[in-house]
């Protein structure tokens, strides 16, 4: 499982990572830069968040690895 982060306030606003995942990603009206809708996307998305992640040109995207939780934990 992963767990998605974004650093708005370094972010290029070139819409790369809501190209690649727009399940993920969203950009502002505003001024463009990145928005996040899901912290915790399904694992089916995870190699497409890691690859807007090495994609970002400002690098205001992490991606950090999580353990999944033991059911009823």
């Amino acid at each position: 499982m992963v767990e998605v982060r974004v650093d708005p306030e370094i972010c290029a606003a070139s819409g790369m990572c809501k190209l690649l995942v727009p399940a993920v990603f969203d950009q502002s009206e505003e001024d463009g830069t990145v928005r996040l809708t899901d912290a915790t996307p399904p694992a089916e998305l995870a190699a497409k968040v890691r690859t807007a992640a090495l994609r970002c040109p400002a690098g205001a995207i992490a991606v950090h690895e999580r353990e999944r939780e033991a059911p009823g934990a």
